[in-house]
């Protein structure tokens, strides 16, 4: 699984993700991408769970790059514990995924490949998602 080498602080608050990406929205490396519509958290198992989707469709000769990382760690309290006694401990890793991050990139594929190998990841994601083409230099979306 996906997780940081090491970090500077074990436990972080959960946060709220909302708006828009700013960075990481466009089409950097391939000529299709999997970009997602909405805000959400996105675990390790999940990331990793939609990559495998994508390589065993894509066979060989296809390019892969993940956009995104899970470094926000998740904390949880052990089964019918009180309230109180400090925050629980760290049970995983999430990328916290804003509306319009790209999340795959895929180059080396024929479309209908890339295609159905980016729809087959998107099954396996908690949010909704697009997929993005570029072609000639120009973005279909």
């Amino acid at each position: 699984m996906l997780q940081p080498a090491r970090t500077k602080y074990r436990k972080q608050r959960k946060g709220r993700t909302r708006g828009r990406a700013t960075r990481g929205a466009t089409l950097a490396f391939g000529e299709y991408g999997l970009q997602s519509l909405e805000c959400g958290r996105l675990t390790a198992q999940q990331i990793e769970a939609a990559r495998i989707a994508i390589t065993r469709h894509a066979k060989r000769g296809a390019k892969l790059w993940v956009r995104i990382f899970p470094d926000k760690p998740i904390t949880k309290k052990p089964a019918e514990t009180r309230m109180g006694k400090g925050k629980g401990d760290v049970v995983g890793y999430v990328a916290p995924v804003k509306r319009g991050t790209m999340l795959y990139e895929v180059s080396g594929l024929s479309e209908e490949d890339a295609l159905e190998a980016l729809r087959l990841a998107s099954h396996k994601l908690p949010v909704k998602t697009r997929i993005v083409i570029r072609k000639e230099g120009v973005l279909l979306i």
